[in-house]
């Protein structure tokens, strides 16, 4: 017989919300379902509309000054 109940993890232990009856000591498998399943909804996903957090630097590349941007070295000469 399936049973459904939702816990919390509190970090090293899955803890019921409600009390539930299973015996102490007995084996049991357990099925683990997250609330926010992306597979099934990729929109719950925080990074899903990412774009829309963009903000217009002016730069035309980042990626081609990425170690000046980041890390403050001398821009690099034009023709590269």
């Amino acid at each position: 017989m399936a049973t459904t109940t939702d816990v919390v993890f509190d970090g090293s232990v899955l803890r019921p919300i409600d009390e539930i009856k299973l015996i102490p000591g007995k084996k049991y498998t357990i099925s683990i379902d997250s609330e926010k399943d992306y597979g099934k909804n990729p929109e719950l996903n925080p990074a899903f509309n990412i774009a829309s957090l963009a903000v217009d630097t002016g730069i035309p590349s980042l990626a081609h000054e990425h170690d000046h941007y980041l890390y403050g070295t001398p821009k690099k000469p034009k023709n590269e």
